[in-house]
């Protein structure tokens, strides 16, 4: 339910940002208000403090962003509290930039690799990333991982290509134990 209900919202603000060709400054102004959101624990306490009323987080939204964000997203910002779905802004939110990247064509991967990886070996996993995906542009998140072994672990929205040592040999061990039975 959760998911569905984000999803309506972030379709409605991503609508909005392709209708008004704003698409670009509605990702720069939700990733901005994303990252403020997280950094203030306290604001989102306040937000969905069910005793405080509904006027009062209308006017401190208000007071905190209006000339900082557009009227747009003020008013899907008020829209959200007067709903009572502030406390699913982090999905909404991450919905809209997941919408908006797709529809610029920017594809988003975590790479998990047992070592750092120098300058060039990521490049080279972003070029065929590029190749092989739809996208325009790649942006790859690196972790490293030293229990996987070896190999590395991509992940692209649902779909997950996992080329380390640590999954082959829990494979080999799943078919070895297979065998003695």
């Amino acid at each position: 339910m959760a998911k569905l209900v984000s999803k309506t919202y972030a379709q409605a603000l991503f609508e909005l940002a392709v209708e008004e060709n704003a698409a670009a400054k509605v990702l720069e102004e939700v990733t901005a208000l994303l990252d403020t959101i997280r950094q203030n624990e306290e604001f989102g306490r306040f937000m969905n403090h069910p005793k405080i009323p509904k006027d009062d987080k209308l006017q401190v939204v208000k007071n905190v962003f209006e000339g900082r964000l557009s009227k747009e997203l003020i008013g899907f910002l008020v829209t959200i509290i007067e709903k009572d779905r502030y406390s699913e802004i982090e999905a909404i939110l991450l919905e809209v930039i997941a919408s908006i990247k797709e529809y610029n064509k920017i594809g988003t991967a975590y790479v998990t690799t047992a070592i750092a990886l120098e300058e060039k070996e990521k490049n080279d996993i972003e070029q065929r990333l590029l190749a092989t995906t739809k996208y325009d542009t790649i942006e790859c998140s690196y972790k490293v991982d030293k229990d996987l072994i070896g190999g590395m672990v991509i992940q692209m929205g649902d779909k997950v290509v996992d080329s380390s040592i640590r999954t082959k040999l829990n494979k080999l061990e799943r078919e070895l134990l297979a065998i003695q039975m």
